[in-house]
């Protein structure tokens, strides 16, 4: 789990449309922070800074040490809002995060080793089945990922998540009582293999081609030889 970032908050004292339209205005972004039997508290960050952290990647599973006022709380990103024209940060929301508890969050899935699979190796294509898996997770232990090694995998096989090491105290939300599938190797298409079959068969043909050119000559030129020489006309007296 990556170290906890830093964040800069101030309280906002206003609420409603006109309220948010005017912490905007002021190159900011309205929040709340909820959660942690504590009542909810109305604030608003840098716009540039959270912009920056949410197109960075993994937003909603980052911890963050918020420091509202010089009262530095410990959160999590839950949900926030875009402009659907400009896809730019309208609002955020942090869950306060306390010591022994847990939260249900969707973690990624990163497939290792493709290089190195025994079946992709073999003309094989990797099928994701999930390409994040949702989980409950301790709060102060937020996997980045899960890592999911494809190196041995052969064609027709499948990773199921009961063959994935998970970090401790994670486990499975969605169909927590199956074996459920991760991914799996397929084999190649027909027409891949049409199209090495047609790849290696053409080497061939190109030189049966000369061949059977030579062989259209041959019988020509015998033909020619056994025809009679033409008499030569008789001279005039």
């Amino acid at each position: 789990m990556a170290a906890a970032k830093q964040l800069a908050a101030t309280v906002r004292s206003g609420t409603g449309k006109g309220a948010a339209r005017s912490v905007r205005r002021e190159g900011r972004v309205p929040g709340v922070i909820y959660g942690g039997g504590e009542a909810a508290e109305a604030i608003s960050v840098d716009y540039k800074t959270l912009n920056r952290l949410v197109y960075a990647g993994h937003f909603l599973t980052t911890i963050f040490e918020l420091d509202v006022a010089g009262k530095v709380q410990r959160v999590i990103p839950r949900d926030y809002q875009l402009d659907v024209v400009k896809d730019t940060p309208l609002h955020v929301d942090f869950l306060r995060l306390k010591a022994g508890s847990t939260l249900r969050v969707s973690i990624p899935v990163h497939f290792l080793n493709q290089d190195t699979s025994v079946g992709m190796k073999k003309g094989g294509t990797l099928n994701i089945v999930r390409h994040s898996i949702e989980m409950r997770v301790p709060a102060d232990a937020i996997p980045e990922f899960i890592a999911v090694d494809m190196a041995a995998v052969d064609i027709n096989e499948t990773v199921h998540i009961a063959g994935i090491k998970l970090p401790d105290g994670c486990v499975p939300v969605a169909l927590k009582e199956r074996d459920f599938a991760i991914a799996s190797i397929s084999p190649p298409t027909k027409q891949e293999e049409a199209a090495v079959t047609a790849t290696a068969a053409a080497p061939a043909a190109g030189a049966a081609a000369p061949a059977a050119a030579a062989g259209a000559k041959a019988p020509a030129a015998a033909a020619a030889a056994k025809a009679p020489a033409a008499k030569a006309p008789a001279a005039k007296k």
